[in-house]
C-alpha cells in the first residue's frame, strides 16, 4: 500500500511510522487513521520486524483528531441524531489505530517531539514507551471540547498514573509540560530536542538487538499481567517460558554468556 499521510520505512529491523501532516501538526483524519491500520497489519505479518517507533513530522506529534469541517464531513455532522453519531463513530479508524497497535506484538516506542494532544496522548500512551524532547506537552483537550477521551486514554492513564492523578489530569484537561511528565511517570525519559531522534533509535537498536522471541513473549505476559492477577500470569509463565527454552536464540544466547562473546540473535 502506498501511504501519503504517514511515513513508513524500515531498516535493520527497526520501523519508524511518521505521521505526516506536518502542515495540520499531524491532526488525524480518516486517510491517517486507515494507513496506520494498514501500517500495523503489514508488521504484524513482517517477522523481520523487530521494534516500532513511533513520530510526528514538524513540530508536533500529533494535534488529536482533525477538527476541520472538511475533514469531519463538514458542518452536517453537527445535525446528525445520536444514533447516527454513534455510528460514524464506531467506523472510524480511529478506535482501530489503538486495538491494531496494542496487538502488535513487538515494542513500541513513542519518539514524542511535539505537542501530543486529544487522540495523539492516546496514542502516546498506547505505546510501550515514551521518549520525549524538552518541546513535548501532553493535553487531554477531549473534555475541554464537550467530549470524552475515546483512543484509550482513560485505560491507560489510571494505569500508568494512578487512578487519582488520571482523574485529575482528565477533569481539568490542563497540559502537561515535558519536565512534569517526567515526574509524573508519563515519559520514560526526557531529552534535549536535538538528541531525541540519537536517543530514540539508540534505545530502539539496543531492544532489536535481543532475542526477539522472547521480547514478544515478555511482552505478552506483562499485557496480560494488566487484566488479570498473579496466578493467571504464574498460568502462562511456564508454557511461554517453555516456548523460549525450544528456540535457537535460547541456545544462542547460554553459548554466548559460556563464551564470554555478545551475542546474534536471529529470531528462531
Amino acid at each position: 500500500m502506498a501511504f501519503n499521510a504517514i511515513k513508513f520505512e524500515s531498516h535493520n529491523h527497526i520501523t519508524v511510522l511518521t505521521m505526516n501532516r506536518p502542515e495540520k501538526l499531524n491532526a488525524m483524519n480518516e486517510e491517517m487513521w486507515t494507513e496506520m491500520v494498514a501500517a500495523f497489519d503489514a508488521l504484524d505479518r513482517d517477522e523481520q520486524a523487530r521494534v516500532l517507533v513511533i513520530t510526528g513530522a514538524g513540530r508536533a506529534f500529533c494535534a488529536g483528531g482533525d477538527v476541520s469541517p472538511a475533514a469531519r464531513g463538514g458542518e452536517k455532522v453537527l445535525d446528525m441524531d445520536h444514533s447516527e453519531t454513534i455510528r460514524r463513530y464506531e467506523r472510524a479508524h480511529a478506535l482501530e489505530v489503538t486495538r491494531h497497535l496494542r496487538r502488535l506484538e513487538i515494542p513500541v516506542i513513542a519518539m514524542v517531539n511535539g505537542t501530543a494532544a486529544g487522540g495523539g496522548m492516546d496514542l502516546a500512551l498506547a505505546c510501550d514507551i515514551r521518549l520525549a524532547s524538552e518541546k513535548a506537552r501532553f493535553i487531554v483537550a477531549f473534555t475541554q471540547l464537550g467530549i470524552t477521551p475515546a483512543m484509550g486514554g482513560t485505560w491507560f492513564l489510571p494505569r500508568i498514573l494512578g487512578y487519582p492523578k488520571a482523574a485529575e489530569i482528565v477533569f481539568t484537561g490542563d497540559p502537561i509540560d515535558a519536565a512534569t511528565a517526567e515526574k509524573l511517570g508519563l515519559i520514560n525519559r526526557l531529552v534535549p530536542s536535538a538528541d531525541l531522534e540519537k536517543e530514540t533509535m539508540a534505545l530502539a537498536e539496543k531492544i532489536a538487538g535481543n532475542p526477539p522471541i522472547a521480547l514478544r513473549l515478555a511482552k505478552l505476559q506483562m499485557y496480560k499481567a494488566l487484566t488479570g492477577d498473579l496466578d493467571d500470569n504464574l498460568d502462562i509463565s511456564a508454557p511461554l517460558q517453555t516456548i523460549a527454552l525450544l528456540t535457537e536464540d535460547y541456545r544462542e544466547g547460554i553459548a554466548a554468556l559460556r563464551e564470554k562473546r555478545r551475542a546474534t540473535f536471529r529470531g528462531r
